[in-house]
């Protein structure tokens, strides 16, 4: 099984040493850096599953580091750690393409927990696109590898990004109801901020596509005071 390897990006070195032992001592990997050039030069030269970000950092903040690892990589979870708690710091560092804030002080046992909550989210994101490829339901067909779909009329189509994002996750997660949390949590990341009615119209979408009655929905059906589920 291969090792988990964390960047850990903090410039206050009795921090960094504290959350270096608790990482390792759940079994983690851990690459150190304390400034922001070094940090930047880890994440271009290695592959890591997850990074732990400080904001205020020398030479290049936290914000401009994970903006710029975001312009190639896309999937690797940041959490960033920072002295700041304003509500317009947290969305900032979202906005850039982090996937989680903590503000200090914080405790080692609630990062620890975030930590492993984003790695399983991280894996359950990857793995539809490791092992689906073409999916059937009803007489409807996905191509998850062209993005090509046919819907009930019998007419092909193409699908965007997102849409197959989240097939791929209501999919992986048939008869079983997803919260609208659940959904933008895996699908939309919290990197576009969407609200519900976002949802909503995806999933119309998706109605209008795969249902022979959208208004009568078989295979995408609201789940009353929870979201939606998926079922064949």
């Amino acid at each position: 099984m291969a090792e988990t390897r964390i960047l850990l990006v903090e410039d206050e070195e009795s921090l960094r040493e504290a959350i270096k032992m608790n990482l390792e001592m759940e079994g983690y990997s851990v690459v150190e850096a304390a400034t922001g050039g070094k940090a930047i030069k880890l994440a271009a030269k290695g592959k890591h599953d997850l990074i732990i970000l400080d904001v205020m950092l020398p030479e290049v903040n936290g914000f401009d580091i994970c903006e710029k690892i975001r312009l190639t990589d896309n999937k690797t979870p940041i959490i960033f750690l920072t002295a700041k708690h304003s509500i317009s710091d947290r969305v900032e560092g979202l906005k850039r393409g982090a996937d989680d804030y903590l503000s200090k002080p914080f405790n080692l046992e609630e990062l620890l927990l975030r930590v492993k909550a984003l790695l399983k989210r991280a894996k359950i994101v990857a793995a539809p696109q490791e092992s689906l490829n073409i999916y059937y339901f009803g007489n409807n067909k996905i191509n998850f590898n062209n993005s090509k779909a046919t819907g009930t009329d019998g007419s092909e189509f193409e699908l965007t990004v997102r849409e197959l994002r989240l097939l791929n996750y209501l999919i992986r997660n048939k008869n079983k109801a997803l919260s609208r949390q659940q959904i933008l949590l895996f699908v939309w990341e919290y990197k576009d901020f969407p609200n519900t009615r976002t949802i909503d119209n995806f999933i119309l979408n998706l109605r209008r596509h795969f249902e022979i009655d959208p208004t009568q929905p078989k295979h995408f059906r609201s789940v009353h005071g929870v979201g939606y589920m998926f079922s064949e």
